[in-house]
Parts: structure tokens; sequence; C-alpha cells
């Protein structure tokens, strides 16, 4: 079986015109990303067949969905896939365990792939079988609709900004378990969102989308680092890194993580993890300052050596964005152009990045 999800789409409306093609991993999550607008929902509702563009080629794994040119449209009810919306949409007058069961009878006994109690306790929700919806919590009743699509054992998962209804709170709440989902499922995800947070959080690979068509598409990492995109531009842009647990400092709370194909490593307060388990950081492009040789003495824990491969305009016009290679991990920092004149920075010039602090992507 091919392991890809091939999406070629074309569609308009008054205003509005959609028309990409896209090749994404066939594992993992991809996160749909941009402004309202941009075309991420429609991409998901082309994709389930619940619009059908003029022009369409969606395969799926090696299963076509679509093919415009062949007359090829396989309808809503034939595609195996759960889709996940805003709001949870349960029925109220079952329990959430009957709940759960309607989306397992969905599909036969011998197709299911995940079973009623391993979607219960991926999601946390064993407790509540017996409970009524309407004494659940927001981000329960969004755990129990993601359970339900799940029983439906599909091979796609359309999730249309499931926290966006949610307080920060309760989005605090559901990260995790989504993140149990990344890690322990082999389903496919198509997660739209417009939160870098939530996108840094879950995604392994980004397709940015900006009045219908795609601007960028490819792994997470490479993708954050990009200056000629708007990601590196707000005052949230950085990279995400996955750190493997080398050492743990009890005394002051401190994770020694080794960078990916380095020797190089960052320290960040956490609590313990064992060695050898990988952590996702995120390091801001502003909490990253630049110096011609290592730091002494100073209160900044981390200090890697890198190179200047690139350097662009920001959107103030007092700063720089530029762009490191540390050892194969791209960082980014956001610098003023006094200091970078001052550094004398030019693409290929051995620096060291000294970051302020690192915000863990628990």
């Amino acid at each position: 079986m091919h392991s890809q999800l091939n999406v070629r789409l074309t569609l308009s409306y008054s205003g509005f015109s959609l028309d990409v093609d896209l090749q994404l991993p066939g594992k993992g999550v991809t996160a749909l990303f941009g402004h309202s607008g941009s075309g991420k929902t429609t991409c998901l509702r082309c994709i389930a067949g619940l619009e059908r563009a003029r022009e369409a080629y969606i395969e799926i794994n090696g299963e076509v969905w679509q093919d415009s040119a062949r007359n090829v449209f396989m309808p809503v009810h034939k595609r195996s896939l759960g889709y996940i919306f805003q709001e949870a949409s349960l029925f109220p007058h079952l329990s959430v365990r009957a709940n759960l069961e309607f989306g397992l009878r969905r599909i036969a006994r011998h197709e299911r792939r995940v079973e009623l109690v391993q979607a219960a306790q991926l999601l946390g929700i064993s407790h509540l079988l017996e409970r009524a919806p309407a004494h659940l919590s927001g981000g329960e009743r969004q755990r129990v609709g993601i359970a339900r699509a799940l029983l439906t054992s599909p091979k796609l998962l359309l999730m249309d900004e499931p926290l966006a209804a949610l307080d920060s709170q309760r989005k605090r709440e559901i990260l995790p378990y989504l993140e149990r989902l990344h890690a322990e499922l082999e389903i496919p995800v198509l997660y739209v969102s417009h939160s870098q947070e939530e996108v840094a959080r879950l995604a392994d690979h980004i397709v940015l989308l900006r009045e219908g068509k795609a601007l960028a598409c490819g792994p997470l990492a490479q993708t954050l680092s990009r200056l000629d995109l708007p990601l590196a531009q707000g005052d949230d842009a950085g990279v995400v890194i996955e750190g493997q647990v080398t050492h743990y400092d009890a005394d002051y709370q401190l994770l020694t993580l080794q960078l990916p194909g380095t020797e190089q490593c960052l320290r960040v307060a956490h609590g313990p993890l064992a060695v050898g388990q990988t952590l996702r950081i995120k390091v801001q492009a502003r909490d990253i300052s630049l110096n011609l040789k290592p730091g002494e003495h100073s209160s900044i824990l981390n200090c890697l050596q890198a190179t200047v491969i690139s350097e662009a305009p920001a959107d103030n016009p007092a700063h720089r964005l530029v762009r490191l290679d540390a050892g194969g991990t791209a960082l980014l920092a956001r610098i003023t152009r006094y200091s970078r004149d001052q550094l004398k920075l030019v693409p290929g010039q051995v620096i060291w990045a000294q970051i302020k602090s690192v915000a863990v992507l628990f």
C-alpha cells in the first residue's frame, strides 16, 4: 500500500477559488494552517466528499476516493474517515457508552481496528461511560466525539479546529490526549488550525494555505524556519525540535536534551523523564541572541554553536531574521539590524546562539 495522501482540488465560488496539489505523508499529523478564509475547511470537506470539487483527484494510501478525469466519486458514507468538528454533536438522549457504540456499529466486526475499551482509555473517558452528554464539560464532550470517530476504524481522521470552541483551560486538558493519539495510533490525521501553538505541539508536516493556494508544504521543523514564509514574521515565530533525554538533574529540575544528529544539547526546566525518551520543544526566534564567541558567566543556560545560513527583513524595520544551522537543527533568531551590523553577519559565518528560554511542548 502506498503510504501517501494525494490531493488535487480545483473549486470556485463567488469571490473564492481553491487550487491545491498536495502530496502528503500517509501517516502522522499534517496541519492545514492559515487565516480564516484561506481554504482549510473547504479542503477537508472536499476530501470527505461533503463538497464536490469540479476537478479533483483524491487518493488515500492507495485508495482512490475521487478522480474527476474518470468520473469517479466515492460517496461520503463509503469513505473510511472520521470527521471531528469544533462541536462534538453527541446524541443528547444517549449515554457516553451508547454514543461510542453508535460509532462502533458503523463498521463490520472483522474490519474493526479500534475497540471501545481502547478508545476510551486513549481519550481518558473510561470513567464517563455511563454519563449523559449534558453532564460533561466541553473538553470531555470533544474527547467523546473523537473516540466515537476513532471507533469507525477510519483510514483517515479529519479534525476541523477541534479546540476552537474550548477555553484555554479545556485546550490544555485535551491536547495531551491528542498527542497520545499521535503517538499510539497509525491513523493519518489532517488537522485544521490557525493556532501556531497547536500546530507546534501536534504536527509532523504542515501545509500553509493563503487565499485558496498552498504557499508551502513540508516537514514542520524545516517549514517553520523558512524566512520566505509569513510564519517567520509573527511574534510567536520559532522552530520546533524533538530532542532525546540524556540526563536529568533532580537538584535543579533540569533535563538535558541531545539535538538530533549532533552532540550539542539543550537544558530545559522540566520534571524527570527517562533517558532515551523524546521531548518536543519550541524555541522562539525572539528568545535567541547571537554572539561571536561562547558566553561565560551568564544566566542563559543554552549556548549552541551554529552557522549563519541566511537572513531576511522582519515585520519590524528595526529587526532582522536570521536562519541558523546548529549541527543539522534549524534555528531562527530575531535580532536588531544594529546587532546584525555590529556582528557583521554573513552566510557561512560560525557564531554562538544563546537561547534565553525554551518552551516545552508537553
